[in-house]
């Protein structure tokens, strides 16, 4: 008894926060509204059509109809306004630095190793490369501000990938803002999820091991040798 009302609250939240982002939705983006709305009211008046196309002027065929259509553009609308406001998120997330990490986090599949944290990171411009490993193999993700600037700090992290998992297929996308050829946030995990498979489940986890094992690339600020550095006495 007590799981079957967990459960219904936990239903009745996600209609909550549902409803939520659809009239967030509807409030910055008018014509989602009327989009749904469309997709609303063509399957409904479908049915009627078909209805009175099957059997004219029988009422429980044309109300078996319309409740078809109605729940058809229902659903229909609730499409609509869902793709509408991950649209929306993914445009007032565009050019954040960490956004992809997010976008990817949410839209990798079961199969593929991928943590949040960057494996590389510039102090200074604040950019970063992204590592998954999955079926696909290795994908390096940089995301920031230039192209060249992340294109070299990819280049680094596949010449490693290559170093410690040798033979591995490795594929590098972009998310810089302004640039053309890089990969908008909203194609991003369908991007990498189309990639041709190249490895097994246990090879998958084998090659996330090792590279996970040499830790995140941070460059040292300019004049410190770590190698020189004591530790402090108290």
């Amino acid at each position: 008894m007590a799981k079957s009302e967990q459960k219904a609250k936990r239903e009745a939240g996600r209609f909550r926060q549902l409803l939520k982002i659809y009239a967030a939705t509807a409030k910055n983006d008018k014509a989602a509204v009327g989009l749904a709305l469309l997709g609303l009211l063509v399957p409904t008046l479908l049915g009627l059509g078909i209805a009175s196309i099957v059997e004219p002027g029988n009422v429980i065929v044309m109300i078996l109809w319309t409740v078809l259509g109605f729940t058809v553009g229902l659903l229909l609308a609730m499409i609509i306004m869902s793709r509408r406001a991950e649209a929306a998120a993914y445009a007032r997330f565009e050019g954040q630095i960490g956004a992809a990490g997010g976008v990817l986090r949410s839209t990798l599949r079961r199969g593929w190793r991928f943590n949040e944290t960057p494996v590389h990171f510039s102090p200074k411009t604040q950019e970063v490369v992204y590592r998954a490993v999955g079926p696909s193999g290795v994908v390096l993700i940089g995301e920031g501000t230039s192209r060249v600037r992340v294109a070299a700090m990819v280049e680094d992290e596949r010449k490693k990938v290559q170093r410690i998992a040798p033979g591995v297929t490795t594929h590098a996308l972009y998310v810089v803002a302004g640039d053309e050829k890089s990969t908008p946030l909203a194609k991003l995990g369908k991007t990498i999820l189309k990639f041709k498979r190249t490895l097994n489940r246990r090879e998958v986890s084998v090659v996330a091991n090792r590279l996970d094992s040499i830790g995140m690339n941070i460059p040292v600020p300019k004049g410190l040798d770590p190698k020189r550095m004591k530790a402090q006495r108290r």
